[in-house]
């Protein structure tokens, strides 16, 4: 998997006010990162994701899977879906994810962009079993693709190129005043994995 020339350097906090978005930088070697992604791909039971929009159920180009420490339901858009029993490898990765930030996460939501014809537009982590101040970890696999932050009430915008074993930590009131999206960009054709560590109220 090709990198950019010059690795994400950490940062404290990547936006200017009202959050807290900790950069940690590449937390996996090259190597590591794409023997994860490889595996990844192959072994994850992956499928579109299905949204409601507009009163109506439409499936998504990106596909996704859930797991979490129990079985319980999850419902976000409109639809509930069921969370799996975690997989051994990503399993090993949220013990690796908890020891490098100091949180501790019960979930991963796994979403799947195949190239950068697929993205995710403006919207905050806030579903129902969320707390309000919960901390999120967010895990880059594959091709780099910017992610940008956008203020809800100022509209200033933050962006970043989220490289290949990259992560980041959305913390305190982040998804209170921010919206975050994956931009689209026909010039990426290799696939991206993101894995969202968090912790629900079940």
């Amino acid at each position: 998997m090709h990198l950019d020339l010059f690795a994400p350097q950490p940062q404290q906090n990547l936006l200017p006010y009202d959050g807290d978005v900790q950069d940690y930088g590449l937390v996996l070697n090259c190597t590591d990162a794409s023997a994860y992604l490889d595996y990844f791909l192959q072994h994850l039971p992956w499928r579109p994701d299905q949204v409601k929009l507009y009163g109506r159920q439409i499936q998504t180009a990106r596909q996704m899977v859930w797991y979490a420490d129990q079985a319980c339901n999850y419902a976000y858009s409109g639809v509930t879906r069921q969370a799996l029993p975690w997989d051994s490898r990503l399993l090993q990765l949220k013990q690796q994810i908890e020891r490098e930030t100091g949180e501790q996460f019960n979930s991963c939501l796994a979403n799947l962009y195949q190239d950068g014809t697929q993205g995710m537009g403006w919207h905050r982590d806030d579903d129902m079993g969320l707390a309000p101040t919960t901390s999120i970890a967010s895990l880059s696999l594959g091709a780099t693709r910017k992610f940008v932050f956008r203020h809800l009430h100022t509209h200033e915008k933050v962006e970043i190129q989220l490289q290949h074993g990259q992560l980041i930590l959305m913390k305190g009131v982040t998804q209170k005043y921010w919206q975050h999206a994956l931009m689209k960009s026909a010039r990426v054709r290799q696939p991206r994995i993101n894995l969202t560590f968090r912790q629900f109220q079940f």
